[in-house]
């Protein structure tokens, strides 16, 4: 395996100088110093020309409550809060709504990486409105990420789906597959969420026999990435190959094949993806 430092694909994560903050600061930054990640149905409000997050008088020109804004902390010596928007009407042409994967390898890795993760406080501010069980209002929680149902006392942290992706390994070759619902449509690990009550690695080794029907042994950790679509937590591992033939779950993978050093292997699912990296970590070196 290459050592981590010389891949040359960066991955999608919020910036080492950024510090989160689960309460409002006090006192409250004045509206012109506060950087707002605005959205609506999970795409992003960005200024047209430059692709920058709006101004304050750009947020208010638009019908949003701005006592639903979350904290999200200090980046660049500025307060990130992050809001939804009910309405996806604008008032004008100076600013759009963005998809975060349309900003992949467009705008800085760190800004992508933040914006990221004000969606997914975003979204989850959005949908706990109110009690999922008996539907009186909630409330937040001071101190905490949380939203608590004064009626029936039932709490809601944001949501996060914890995701294993794996990499087999057979000699010097390893398998990558076409998974039908990936929206890139291209040669990746597997990968798949874990059931309730089951452990990553016994994900591995289920989600390895439902899609490919192989076996595997010697797992080994690789490392982790937050993915906000929509709040997945990818927990990236190789395996090496221990019996069985190629068997495609056809519901869920196109095909499925081993790539070897002297294979023309697929372009990358997402060059900011931890499947970018894991892949390239493992790739054979390439003919100058």
């Amino acid at each position: 395996m290459k050592d981590l430092p010389t891949l040359r694909c960066s991955m999608l994560a919020t910036p080492p100088a950024f510090v989160p903050l689960i309460d409002f600061p006090v006192p409250a930054p004045s509206p012109a110093e506060t950087l707002t990640f605005l959205f609506h149905r999970g795409r992003l409000l960005l200024r047209t020309q430059d692709l920058a997050l709006p101004s304050a008088g750009q947020v208010a020109a638009l019908d949003v409550d701005l006592t639903r804004a979350q904290p999200v902390g200090l980046w660049q010596g500025r307060y990130c809060q992050a809001l939804w928007c009910d309405d996806e009407a604008l008032p004008d042409a100076s600013v759009e709504w963005r998809g975060l994967r349309s900003l992949f390898n467009v705008l800085d890795d760190g800004f992508v990486g933040l914006a990221s993760r004000a969606a997914q406080l975003a979204e989850w501010a959005r949908s706990h409105h109110y009690c999922g069980v008996c539907a009186t209002p909630m409330v937040r929680l001071p101190g905490e990420r949380c939203f608590k149902c004064l009626g029936c006392g039932m709490l809601a942290y944001p949501r996060i789906s914890p995701a294993m992706m794996v990499l087999i390994r057979k000699g010097d070759q390893v398998l990558l597959a076409l998974h039908k619902h990936s929206p890139s449509y291209r040669y990746s690990p597997l990968a798949g969420f874990l059931e309730a009550g089951e452990s990553v690695e016994e994900a591995v080794h289920r989600e390895v026999m439902e899609e490919v029907g192989l076996r595997v042994h010697n797992l080994r950790y690789f490392m982790s990435q937050s993915w906000p679509f929509p709040h997945s937590l990818m927990l990236a591992f190789t395996a090496d190959y221990l019996d069985g033939e190629i068997r495609l779950d056809e519901n869920e993978i196109a095909e499925a094949r081993w790539f070897g050093p002297g294979d023309t292997w697929p372009e990358a699912s997402s060059s900011v993806s931890i499947s970018a990296l894991l892949v390239q970590a493992h790739r054979p070196p390439q003919p100058e």
